[in-house]
């Protein structure tokens, strides 16, 4: 009698587990295919999003807004959200590869701050929803950079040869260039953006290296004086480094920068991808989000549960002084080409 009910519970057991593998099997588990800049989330915030919603998320990163561009326009694997910047989520639009994102599925938009809506690349607030945003400008070691540090060109000073690191993005450094000269960030004048390129080029033979995902290690290990980084990542070597470290906004401006959320056009689970970016910015997980990688927060809800200290750092949120003079990247549409060609015969001079 004893053997035959164990016989059965047996029987039982394996039938329940061959249920559970044809359920997985089956594709009843929904999927959600993830691209984000490098290092840009606490991966914790994946597994809750998995275990509260029964989804599976594909989680893959990018170096640059081209980087990312580029996969897409090319075909590659068919992602549902993706976290561009402000320019490029402008060009995405205009090239329809995009869909509107139905607001009324995102409740947790009301803790978005109005500073970030509506502005210049997403001006109805159809698009996209923030994510994180900031500012570019140079960190730099106090010990080895004892005068002060107030304009862009000090990294063009050849007391420090083989101590500049710059990055290896298309926008930004063309960016420095032009703001240097005097230019604004988004030049559509041949000869500007030709001034710039020889400026780069000058730059050239100080600079030990163009690099992106890299600069935080090698500031840290203290490989470089002055970098030119986002304001993340200055916060991140400063909070790493224990001190020794500032960062500044230089007088000639500069770009303040949003990455924001969208979702792209060949998405097989737009419903999915929308339940994502509302979780994204409840305020606890955005707050999560903010606390690890040290980036600023739109968010309302998060900041409240930051701490007095740092949301008075005007690293992470500088006065409006400092964002009166900065500029948002915008696209520049057909004169692109122009910048292409500077890039790279700069990169190959």
């Amino acid at each position: 009698m004893k053997k035959s009910i164990r016989l059965s519970i047996g029987f039982l057991v394996v039938i329940t587990m061959l249920s559970v593998l044809a359920g997985c099997s089956s594709g009843k588990r929904e999927t959600l295919t993830v691209y984000n800049w490098a290092d840009y989330i606490d991966e914790s915030v994946l597994r809750q999003f998995e275990k509260e919603y029964g989804a599976r998320v594909i989680y893959e990163t990018f170096s640059t807004n081209e980087d990312m561009y580029v996969k897409l326009k090319s075909g590659g694997a068919g992602y549902d959200v993706v976290f561009p910047s402000d320019y490029m989520i402008e060009r995405m639009i205009k090239e329809d590869m995009l869909v509107k994102i139905d607001m009324d599925n995102i409740d947790n938009y009301k803790y978005i701050d109005d500073t970030f809506k509506n502005l210049s690349f997403d001006p109805h607030n159809e698009y996209s929803v923030p994510y994180l945003w900031g500012t570019l400008g140079i960190l730099y070691d106090e010990e080895v950079v004892t005068e002060p540090v107030d304009s862009w060109n000090i990294l063009w000073d050849e007391k420090y040869k083989g101590q500049i690191l710059m990055l290896d993005s298309q926008r930004d450094s063309i960016g420095v260039a032009l703001k240097k000269l005097g230019f604004g960030l988004n030049a559509e004048n041949v000869e500007q953006l030709e001034l710039a390129k020889q400026e780069l080029i000058k730059q050239k033979p100080l600079v030990m290296a163009y690099i992106v995902d890299e600069v935080k290690d090698m500031m840290i290990g203290r490989e470089a004086a002055l970098a030119v980084v986002w304001s993340g990542e200055a916060m991140e070597v400063m909070t790493e480094a224990g001190g020794g470290f500032k960062y500044v906004v230089p007088k000639e401006g500069s770009n303040i920068w949003f990455d924001n959320m969208v979702i792209c056009k060949n998405t097989k689970n737009k419903e999915l991808a929308e339940k994502f970016i509302n979780f994204m910015i409840r305020p606890e997980i955005a707050f999560k989000n903010t606390d690890y990688i040290e980036y600023s927060t739109p968010n309302t809800g998060a900041m409240e549960m930051l701490d007095e200290e740092l949301r008075n750092n005007e690293v992470a949120y500088p006065s409006e002084r400092i964002i009166e003079n900065c500029e948002i990247f915008l696209d520049p549409g057909d004169f692109l080409k122009e910048y292409d060609r500077v890039w790279t015969e700069f990169k190959a001079h």
